[in-house]
């Protein structure tokens, strides 16, 4: 009985939302919706968005997908909205733990396509060394379950340009991410702070100063070469390190990662045993910042810089389920005053965060977000919001979902099926959820351009990388200033 309400809750779900997916759909609508159908029935890995069309549950042909690509529409704002409506997953605590993280579209082969950008990429082609290669960059924000699993809710996705700041885009997407949650209801006052986690690549102390005015707690990993600051000494303190007087400091002692002898005893600290990672240590230093200084990201700061403190956690395990040598982790939080229950917590949060990873990965191989060679970046955007409508519709279908596996795969509850195994059986319950898309009108194809004519209008090639350099000193930003008109 048990089971029967959740397979009925977990269609209704899925319906409603196909609902808002197709009113956001606002131009090729019924194409793109059928594309999306196509996407999650197909037998294997999606290769080409072509081949979608010789699926049933695609009822138009070539041309009407990727002139749905091309020239359709998807109002993202309605979409943003309809995705932070649904139930989201929790931690254990009750809280909200969102993912951010980019993930490239490389697109190497693709000189006519505007707005690519040098995607760092690591180990491609049998290297082991780093990369640097053409492609579209995009952000994520997901939200993470709690445990050992691969699901997480995509909330929103942002193409990164050539002009674009990625602390000042990243900040603005939670902030739009954080208010659609919190119009929807998935927040209210007295819940604990929705805690926002960032990987390496993001200056974790900015990324807690750009979103003010937000319950949100900032976790972002740091390098383990940095060098931060402790809390500036008390008036009480200073008169007795410095009886001959003197302005008081403004910070306190150097916290040189590298170096243990400056770290001193921890605030908080946390022991655990774990049968995946053996014994997982987490110490905890509180008021813990970076200093400052008015070059690159801080140059257009008025007034004086802020100190923005916050808890440094260093993490520590005694192996990895790959067998590779464990290194120490620091992660800094925008939280003060932490218990060792709450270290803990963070610990376990920043290893959830993984689970992002493992999204990017069906979504590309599986999905196929990255397959299809389109031109235009508007035409990327597009497809890669119907990726996150299909993943989304596997998380609200898999309470309903048939175990179908493979001989050699192990037995899993409906609650444990993967996304895989959810697709695999998605052509099963679709009968069964509404499909707004209308039936195709029929059509007949153009003639195309003459056999054996040339085209007179070649594509206009783009360069790659950024197109805006910013001032790496307050006198080159004065120079830049002076000479605008």
């Amino acid at each position: 009985m048990l089971h029967h309400d959740a397979r009925h809750e977990a269609f209704d779900f899925t319906s409603h939302f196909r609902e808002d997916l197709y009113a956001c759909l606002t131009r090729r609508g019924d194409t793109l919706f059928e594309l999306t159908d196509a996407m999650l029935c197909e037998d294997g890995p999606v290769t080409s968005p072509v081949d979608l069309t010789l699926l049933a549950e695609h009822r138009r042909g070539h041309g009407a997908l990727y002139d749905a690509l091309n020239q359709g529409r998807v109002d993202a704002v309605r979409l943003r909205k309809a995705l932070a409506m649904l139930p989201q997953p929790k931690a254990a605590d009750n809280r909200l733990v969102l993912a951010v993280d980019v993930s490239a579209w490389l697109r190497p082969d693709a000189p006519t396509s505007p707005d690519r950008l040098f995607c760092h990429v690591y180990g491609r082609s049998g290297r082991s060394s780093d990369q640097f290669i053409p492609g579209w960059p995009y952000s994520f924000v997901a939200a993470l379950e709690t445990g050992r699993t691969s699901w997480c809710q995509l909330l929103d996705a942002v193409r990164l340009g050539p002009d674009d700041d990625v602390a000042e885009v990243t900040a603005a997407q939670v902030r739009r991410v954080v208010t659609d949650l919190i119009a929807q209801g998935q927040w209210e006052d007295g819940d604990p702070d929705i805690l926002v986690v960032f990987d390496a690549g993001y200056d974790a102390p900015r990324m807690a100063y750009l979103p003010t005015g937000l319950p949100i707690e900032v976790l972002g990993r740091t390098r383990s070469d940095r060098v931060m600051r402790r809390p500036a000494p008390s008036l009480k303190e200073y008169a007795l390190s410095f009886p001959q007087g003197g302005r008081p400091p403004k910070r306190g002692k150097e916290f040189r990662f590298a170096k243990p002898d400056t770290w001193g005893e921890p605030d908080a600290e946390t022991v655990q045993v774990t049968d995946r990672y053996g014994t997982a240590k987490a110490m905890a230093w509180d008021r813990i910042h970076p200093r400052l200084t008015t070059r690159s990201a801080w140059i257009d700061h008025t007034g004086e810089l802020p100190v923005i403190e916050g808890s440094l956690i260093r993490l520590e395990v005694d192996h990895l389920p790959g067998g590779q040598d464990p290194l120490p982790l620091w992660v800094w939080s925008s939280k003060t005053g932490m218990a060792s229950t709450d270290v803990d917590l963070r610990r376990q949060a920043f290893l959830r965060r993984f689970g992002l990873e493992h999204t990017f990965r069906f979504v590309k191989q599986t999905l196929g977000w990255t397959r299809p060679r389109l031109r235009a970046p508007e035409a990327a955007d597009r497809w890669t919001w119907l990726v996150i409508a299909a993943h989304t519709q596997l998380r609200l279908t898999r309470e309903a979902a048939a175990d179908l596996r493979r001989p050699w795969e192990k037995p899993a509850e409906p609650a444990r099926l993967t996304p895989a195994r959810v697709r695999r059986g998605f052509r099963n319950p679709r009968p069964h959820l509404h499909s707004p898309a209308r039936a195709p009108k029929p059509s007949t194809p153009g003639p195309g351009r003459p056999l054996g004519s040339k085209n007179r209008w070649p594509a206009t090639r783009y360069d790659v990388g950024k197109s805006t350099r910013r001032p790496e000193s307050i006198t080159e930003r004065n120079k830049l200033k002076a000479h605008k008109p």
